[in-house]
């Protein structure tokens, strides 16, 4: 570790160390000359030598392995930003990404979806779930909502939905292309576990995927187009940008935009019939009740 990645380390331990409260650890307040924890105390709580860790706060340590380092987080009860700014200085890179399912978006990432009323939008997790999603993502591609939680997912509409296969105008181009970013989305959030048991499943359930996921193929869904066949409207294009969540390494936003004028017109129209059909079944059952 470079010398000055070894004193900036130093800082921020000892700085991180003298903003927790030794009483809320069982440690006596009484006759400490500094705020915070004492350096014995967090290495005594990390099961590491007490010379040592003074030796890393001082820049004269020797670079640690990550399974010490993430034993000192959790002894300053660090949060994930702070563990990773840890990781940084330390190594350089951010810790190993340890996959959790997640429960589900903020109201106010729901309102940055909702605001984009003609650019269909959603935020889907590591292993391509849809979490959220606007109006306009349900009336271009499937309501989301009407589909149980289980198969709210992109690769399970694709390879085992009719419907979702007609609507793509170069279903293999476009299969290929979602088996590959997955794999990669995936494997980038440490969902080894997840990908194991989704593909497995899908692969009992679908040739397409089975020999597509053979291939070992991998790519970013960062930007491009999508084509899609509307039985009234036709086909439209639109491209799309993925976004990542700030904070939630686990999930991406993906917003489409309409390529040209034709195209919006055509999205406008799709949306306003489907809120229109949303509004009457919503009127139909008033009325019945």
């Amino acid at each position: 570790m470079a010398s000055q990645s070894a004193h900036l380390l130093g800082i921020y331990l000892k700085d991180c160390r003298a903003r927790l409260d030794p009483a809320s650890f069982g440690y006596s307040s009484a006759r400490r000359r500094t705020p915070g924890l004492r350096r014995e105390e967090v290495a005594h709580r990390a099961n590491i030598s007490a010379t040592w860790y003074t030796w890393l706060e001082q820049g004269r340590g020797g670079a640690p392995s990550a399974q010490v380092l993430n034993r000192i987080a959790q002894s300053l009860l660090m949060t994930a930003p702070e563990r990773e700014h840890l990781f940084m200085l330390a190594f350089g890179h951010p810790p190993e990404v340890v996959y959790s399912a997640p429960g589900g978006v903020t109201p106010r990432l729901q309102r940055i979806l909702d605001s984009l009323a003609l650019s269909p939008a959603f935020i889907k997790t590591a292993t391509w779930d849809v979490l959220a999603w606007n109006n306009a993502a349900a009336a271009v591609f499937t309501d989301y909502s009407l589909l149980p939680v289980e198969q709210r997912n992109i690769l399970r509409l694709m390879f085992c939905n009719p419907g979702t296969r007609a609507k793509q105008d170069d279903w293999q181009a476009v299969a290929r292309f979602i088996v590959a970013a997955f794999r990669a989305d995936a494997t980038r959030a440490g969902a080894a576990a997840e990908v194991v048991q989704l593909a497995d499943e899908l692969c009992s359930l679908s040739a397409d995927f089975a020999a597509l996921w053979r291939d070992n193929d991998v790519r970013l869904q960062s930007e491009g187009t999508k084509r899609l066949r509307h039985p009234v409207h036709g086909v439209i294009e639109l491209e799309y940008s993925g976004f990542a969540v700030d904070g939630r390494p686990d999930l991406s936003m993906i917003v489409y935009n309409p390529v040209s004028d034709a195209d919006a017109e055509r999205v406008r129209a799709i949306v306003q019939s489907h809120l229109a059909a949303a509004r009457a079944d919503s009127a139909d059952g008033a009325q019945r009740t």
